[in-house]
């Protein structure tokens, strides 16, 4: 049996059908509570109660409760029949549903077979961003305020400006940059990184203009800080992701909401997450050393603090 068949048998012994006077398509928002949508909200809910009080039983009396199995194969038989109901009355198709959830948890839980082509691959290859990087991030004095300064060590020079952490205390934020670095090297994707060594003159602006706009404009930078910040403020109320194997849903869908018209709308929520705790237990690292030398390789999709700076 398919979800399909189900819903519409499903239907038919449906006690508390939808008024024969309301047309079908998406309703409008209640001026009171609708008895036949109530009725199987309300019923969805006692039956997980009804599911959570057999588990209890199971706590209570463990092996001598002997039709645990039984009772919760009818429970969620129940709780199936009452979703079915809810997507009826709300217009919504159950095999869709179910297919859509399953692309859900498969794009945040499950890591991609293998790595995808980067993105600047097609460019010549002064276009591309450097396959392999390793910058030193020091303290310095800058016109007498200590300020962290990030150092190419494979080309010389700096990147960037000098950084704190715009902030009155101390919280690490003028070590960000390292997630730029981890966005690049996990993802190939960073187009701050990509400003920042134009300014270097060392990755010149000649792919098409409206690739390099679009891609690369101010609003792709914008939108990269954007999510960096987002990451940070979730990483500073989760011990800067220190122990934990993911972060928050809410944050990797809202990443995939400002990402979707930029080349990055095909990575995954499992790609991002990966990104962010591998970016921040660099971060970490940097923190906790006071600066140090992380290096990168785009093309193996890695990023490793390596030694003391």
């Amino acid at each position: 049996m398919n979800f399909d068949e189900y819903q519409r048998r499903a239907t038919v012994t449906d006690q508390n059908p939808r008024p024969a006077d309301e047309s079908e398509g998406v309703p409008p928002p209640p001026t009171e509570p609708h008895r036949h949508e109530v009725i199987p909200l309300l019923g969805l809910v006692g039956e997980v109660g009804g599911l959570l009080a057999e588990y209890k039983k199971l706590l209570r009396d463990g092996a001598t409760h002997r039709k645990f199995r039984d009772e919760v194969a009818e429970e969620l038989g129940d709780i199936l029949w009452y979703v079915s109901n809810v997507a009826s009355k709300f217009d919504l198709d159950l095999e869709e549903i179910a297919s859509a959830n399953l692309a859900k948890v498969e794009d945040r839980w499950r890591a991609p077979r293998q790595r995808r082509q980067l993105y600047d691959e097609a460019f010549d290859r002064d276009q591309r961003l450097p396959r392999q990087f390793e910058y030193a991030f020091e303290h310095q004095d800058v016109d007498g305020v200590t300020k962290l300064v990030l150092i190419d060590r494979r080309n010389g020079g700096t990147t960037g400006d000098p950084l704190t952490d715009n902030a009155y205390e101390d919280d690490g934020y003028r070590y960000h940059d390292v997630v730029h670095l981890g966005f690049a090297a996990c993802l190939g994707w960073s187009p701050v990184w990509r400003k920042l060594l134009r300014k270097q003159k060392r990755v010149a602006n000649r792919i098409p203009r409206d690739l390099a706009d679009a891609e690369d404009g101010g609003r792709a930078q914008v939108i990269e800080e954007a999510i960096v910040a987002a990451a940070y403020v979730y990483a500073a109320d989760h011990g800067f992701l220190e122990n934990l194997p993911s972060v928050d849903w809410h944050l990797l869908r809202h990443i995939r909401q400002l990402t979707a018209n930029l080349e990055v709308h095909n990575v995954s929520a499992w790609e991002w997450n990966d990104a962010l705790l591998r970016s921040f237990a660099v971060w970490r690292q940097l923190r906790g050393n006071g600066g140090g030398i992380v290096r990168g390789d785009l093309d193996a999709g890695t990023i490793e603090f390596i030694a003391e700076a």
